[in-house]
Formats: C-alpha cells, structure tokens, sequence
C-alpha cells in the first residue's frame, strides 16, 4: 500500500491544516519488568504441558499505523491506515 511523504491534514493543536511529515509507526522498547512479561515468564517455568480444552484462534491482521507530524508545533498524531489489512505500508511513493 503506497503512501505519501507529505499530507495536508488537520492539526489538533495548532487548529488548522498543514503539510504534515508523514511516518511509520514503530514499537517503543519493551519493558522487561511489565506485568504481560513477568506472567509470560511465570508461565514457561516447569514442564508445563499441554492442557485440553485450548482453542486455536485464527490471528488477524495488523493495523497499519503512520506517525503525522505538524511543522509548526511539532506535534505527533497517529493515524490507521485502513482497517486489518496484510499488505505493508510504503512511504514516499506516490499516491494515496
């Protein structure tokens, strides 16, 4: 999916439109004593074993996220792009 590098889009904070940057979105650094981990590690300690009764659940797709940034005020907002969706984003290809 191609996206451009440039959006004339509204800015919350300044209250107008402007020619916003456009990004990907990226994952900040995990926290490794965050209370998801801790539990995940709890739960391979030991043998374990498979349990009966768990469901396999069909995963979806990913939500496509760009960073917009506003050149007056330097603000960040996200925006999804599209819904689930399997194709990849591009930035800086022409189009939307």
């Amino acid at each position: 999916m191609k996206y451009p590098k440039e959006v004339n889009t509204y800015c919350p904070v300044c209250k107008a439109h402007t020619v916003h940057k456009a990004k990907l979105a990226s994952k900040g650094k995990a926290r490794t004593m965050a209370m998801g981990n801790r539990k995940h590690q709890r739960k391979l300690m030991g043998h374990g074993g498979k349990r009966a009764g768990e469901k396999t659940v069909k995963k979806q797709g990913k939500r496509q996220k760009i960073v917009l940034e506003c050149p007056a005020c330097k603000k960040k907002t996200e925006r999804t792009i599209g819904t689930r969706t399997k194709k990849k984003l591009e930035i800086g290809a022409t189009g939307a």
